[in-house]
């Protein structure tokens, strides 16, 4: 892969780890979602992006907490970060179609721009302020909470060979 192009790091308590790009993306089924969301240094904004669902994407890393019964998957997380170090942490349930099933994308493209250059953007098209709308997405982990560590979710570096943020 070319290191210019961006990629998001899928690590963690998966199976299959993996950097995907924005075109690797785009070969998963692709959802729209319309939103508006209020950021406080700005007027509220409308967007239309387009991507596949957190959720689709994520199994093709085939994450470890899909065999365990539903109130063990209900200890999971995610951690979205983008490549200013901003990061989201979400809890399973919310992506979980057994529980709120919420249509998170991993967009490719805002407002019919491609997505390319900067790396895919998370949308959570139920949020209304844009504090969770993570740009230039690098990373995502994936794994129970007593596993989570904010340097982990921050600093992609913290992992070590299993794919476990140090010190666990």
């Amino acid at each position: 892969m070319n290191r210019s192009t961006p990629a998001v790091r899928w690590h963690g308590h998966i199976d299959q780890p993996a950097e995907l790009t924005v075109q690797q993306l785009r070969a998963l089924p692709s959802h729209h979602a319309r939103v508006t969301f209020d950021c406080r240094t700005s007027w509220p904004q409308h967007h239309t992006f387009e991507g596949p669902r957190l959720w689709d994407v994520l199994h093709t890393t085939r994450p470890r907490p899909e065999s365990a019964t539903r109130k063990a998957r209900l200890g999971h997380l995610l951690t979205v970060t983008g490549a200013d170090g901003h990061f989201a942490l979400l809890s399973w349930a919310e992506i979980d179609p057994e529980f709120s099933g919420q249509q998170f994308l991993l967009a490719t493209s805002i407002d019919g721009r491609p997505l390319d250059a900067t790396g895919p953007q998370l949308v959570v098209p139920t949020d209304s302020c844009g504090a969770r709308y993570i740009s230039a997405v690098t990373a995502v982990w994936v794994g129970p909470l007593h596993a989570w560590q904010p340097a982990a979710a921050a600093t992609p570096a913290c992992v070590d060979a299993r794919n476990e943020p140090a010190g666990v």
